[in-house]
């Protein structure tokens, strides 16, 4: 008896669109922005701790460097979140994001000893769309932007709409240029 063998691009014969898992989208969300954190990560040359059990913060973050005037490895905590509710490429300076105030208020709080940053991903609708793949990449799509928000405000009554700006993608430069600011004592 033989076996299909997948087609190049991954799908099997007659196919059109392959055959996705029963996952909840939010779950594969999730999933997907962990992914793009840890791809982060290992090219800007940190560390991921995740914490257990999870107190509100997904993941700690450490950079070691001589070069770091606080210590030889600083830390900072991430907050993932992921949304296909705001589209990619969002349009000006900033977007609104709106987070839980119990979430807020962990983020915002200030001064802190280690300081904490928001991730959003923004990721089209249709999960058939965040990823491309070739013989050269691996692309996930489409983006994290980050923020920090320490001292921001609660005005909602039980969410509040933060802003985030385009300008702050994160990637593996960004991280390294927070690790430095946070190694030099200073904020993200």
């Amino acid at each position: 008896m033989a076996l299909a063998q997948p087609e190049p691009g991954g799908l099997l014969p007659g196919r059109a669109s392959p055959l996705r898992g029963a996952l909840a989208t939010t779950a594969c969300m999730e999933t997907l922005q962990v992914g793009y954190l840890h791809a982060v990560a290992a090219a800007a040359g940190c560390s991921l701790a995740q914490p257990f059990p999870d107190y509100g913060i997904d993941w700690h973050v450490n950079h070691s460097a001589p070069g770091h005037a606080v210590d030889d490895e600083v830390t900072i905590k991430v907050q993932l979140k992921c949304t296909y509710q705001i589209a990619p490429h969002p349009a000006g300076q900033t977007f609104g994001f709106t987070i839980d105030n119990d979430h807020l208020t962990k983020l915002a709080r200030s001064p802190v000893s280690v300081h904490k940053i928001l991730v959003v991903m923004l990721v089209p609708r249709d999960q058939e769309e965040w990823l491309r793949a070739g013989h050269d990449s691996l692309e996930l799509r489409h983006c994290c932007y980050w923020t920090n928000l320490a001292g921001h405000p609660v005005t909602g009554r039980r969410r509040t709409t933060v802003r985030i700006p385009t300008s702050r993608f994160f990637d593996d430069r960004a991280l390294c240029e927070i690790m430095t600011r946070v190694g030099a004592g200073g904020r993200p």
